[in-house]
Formats: structure tokens, C-alpha cells, sequence
């Protein structure tokens, strides 16, 4: 059985904290900040962790040695 791939994309946008939860960025921070409110940025750049529904999957097929 041949070792299994790091996916890099991925890599680069979630961090592992020590319980072992996935810390990520908000988003919507990019472009197109004039419409939305100074609380609305102030809030987005706040990091978060990832979705229990989705954090299995990221950790076995994105980041396997995470």
C-alpha cells in the first residue's frame, strides 16, 4: 500500500489545534467590502474551526497525517 498524499491546497488553509479540531479563516474577506458592514469585516477576521459534518472527511482524504 503506497503512502497517501498531503493535499497542499489544504495544507495551506487549515491549521490542527491540540484537540485535534481544524482551525480555518473565515471567508468573504477578499473583495467587495463596501456593502458589508464594519462589524460584519471586524467578525470575519476572527479565525473559526471547521464543521463537525465535515472535519472526518477533510482529515482522512485532505490531510491524512494531520
Amino acid at each position: 500500500m503506497p503512502k497517501l498524499k498531503t493535499k497542499k491546497a489544504a495544507a495551506k488553509r487549515f491549521k490542527i489545534t491540540g484537540t485535534g479540531q481544524l482551525k480555518r479563516q473565515k471567508s468573504n474577506t477578499q473583495h467587495i467590502l463596501g456593502k458589508k458592514s464594519r462589524k460584519r469585516k471586524r467578525n470575519l477576521r476572527h479565525a473559526t474551526t471547521v464543521d463537525k459534518t465535515v472535519l472526518n472527511s477533510i482529515k482522512k482524504k485532505l490531510l491524512p497525517y494531520a
